[in-house]
């Protein structure tokens, strides 16, 4: 039988199909866009389940409202083509069509299924691994991941894999093990790279962190827009620290924004940075405009609590009028009892969309007491501990514009013992102290931020 390029029986008589069925799972784990060659080749041939079902998944992964429609076309041939197939390719259709419907726990089931029978599907490990991180599943994710082994131990990507799930456990020492045991079977490994720029974001080795990123970007160049820009986001986030204003705005003009305007992560990716920037000092010009109208034109989009909380962001702090049914719409997903999602969007999303839409307008009281109630269980809504740090600012914000300064300084403080010598951080402090009546604490840490200046340019 056909063996696809991990050695797991495919059933597929067409050679280019077969091309095409092997482009997607290495551009899938990878990140090149040599991935979307599925699209044509499951047009080319309907008969082939397998690369039918593939194509499903990669419209999924538009993350957007119309995807389902998309995938559909894909689902109802893979289903059609099941006669002679094997039983892991029969488990990934009902996986495609369980995503499709809405079931991400039965999606989840069948993962599971596959890759303890087969620890080499290193596709559907990353199937999980995504599903797990936007439920905020850290531990599933290292327990999906660390089944791989001993199986697929000559594969760099399932060690990329592990060690994104150890640093989401905060296991950070053999999330860097991981990642760079990785990196030695495959230097170009991005999913590596992002592993270790957590790593040293949550250990405060900014300067290290950035010099390691900078020598690993010339490898991004030809993947695809979210892995490209996401690493790039990664690196400004150590520009920032830094105090490199020019950099930073260079990394969003260049690689963050304006790759893949129209896709989600793209977008969230924009929002974030300039949110950030701005918390920092960094004057980002008329930057918000062009992203706010590509969030704008989703719509009342709530596939994914994580996503829409920063659609609703880049809406309210450029005043946009869809913003208001965008937050309707997220009230009517929080009444929604019917969907596997429900809690987080209830307890933790709506909160925290009420906070977004009050700091946008200024109502510091209501900003500081709804995103104090979401961010606990932040995590229940996705994304990453570096990706959730937006709310956490949103948060701070807020309580230094509102005048709570020694609430400030207690988030501030806690702050720096994973950022100690950053710029915005350390010259926020300086302000703080200054305004709970601590001039030396004040200067200390503006000393902190001076040296931090100073290290750059001796």
């Amino acid at each position: 039988m056909t063996t696809d390029l991990y050695g797991l029986n495919v059933t597929c008589s067409n050679d280019n199909t077969l091309t095409a069925i092997n482009d997607f799972i290495h551009g899938f784990l990878s990140y090149q866009p040599k991935a979307t060659n599925i699209l044509a080749a499951a047009d080319a041939d309907p008969e082939c389940a397998l690369a039918n079902a593939y194509a499903a998944l990669l419209w999924m992964f538009l993350e957007a409202p119309i995807a389902p429609q998309k995938a559909a076309p894909y689902i109802a041939r893979a289903q059609a083509a099941r006669e002679g197939i094997t039983t892991r390719e029969s488990l990934i259709i009902d996986a495609a069509a369980a995503w499709t419907q809405g079931d991400v726990p039965k999606l989840l089931e069948i993962c599971d299924q596959i890759t303890t029978d087969h620890p080499r599907d290193m596709a559907v490990l990353k199937l999980a691994q995504y599903h797990l991180f936007n439920l905020g599943d850290a531990t599933g994710m290292l327990r999906m991941a660390l089944k791989a082994l001993p199986r697929a131990e000559d594969i760099a990507y399932a060690h990329g894999m592990i060690a994104f799930g150890y640093e989401q456990c905060h296991l950070i020492s053999r999330a860097e093990q991981a990642a760079r045991h990785a990196m030695s079977l495959q230097h170009d490994d991005a999913w590596a790279h992002h592993a270790i720029a957590h790593v040293m974001l949550t250990e405060g080795r900014v300067a290290e962190g950035a010099a390691f990123m900078e020598s690993v970007a010339d490898t991004w160049g030809d993947l695809n827009s979210f892995m490209r820009s996401h690493n790039w986001w990664h690196l400004a986030l150590f520009y920032i620290s830094l105090g490199r204003h020019d950099d930073v705005r260079n990394a969003y003009d260049t690689h963050v924004w304006g790759l893949a305007k129209d896709y989600s992560q793209d977008q969230v990716g924009a929002t974030s940075l300039l949110a950030r920037m701005e918390f920092a000092g960094v004057d980002v010009g008329t930057r918000w405009g062009d992203v706010a109208d590509h969030v704008a034109a989703r719509g009342a989009d709530t596939v994914n609590p994580f996503l829409t909380l920063q659609y609703l962001y880049a809406l309210a702090r450029t005043g946009r009028s869809e913003a208001e049914p965008l937050m309707q719409a997220i009230e009517a997903r929080a009444e929604d009892t019917s969907q596997f999602d429900h809690i987080a969007w209830r307890d933790v999303a709506l909160p925290a969309a009420r906070s977004i839409l009050a700091h946008g307008t200024g109502d510091w009281d209501i900003a500081i007491s709804q995103m104090a109630r979401a961010l606990p269980r932040m995590s229940e809504c996705g994304g990453s501990h570096a990706q959730r740090d937006l709310f956490e600012q949103i948060h701070l914000d807020a309580l230094v514009k509102d005048g709570r300064a020694s609430s400030a300084q207690q988030v501030l403080e806690m702050r720096r013992t994973y950022d100690p010598d950053g710029v915005p951080l350390n010259l926020l402090l300086g302000d703080v102290y200054d305004q709970t009546g601590l001039p030396t604490l004040a200067q200390e840490a503006r000393n902190r931020a001076n040296q931090t200046l100073q290290a750059q340019n001796p």
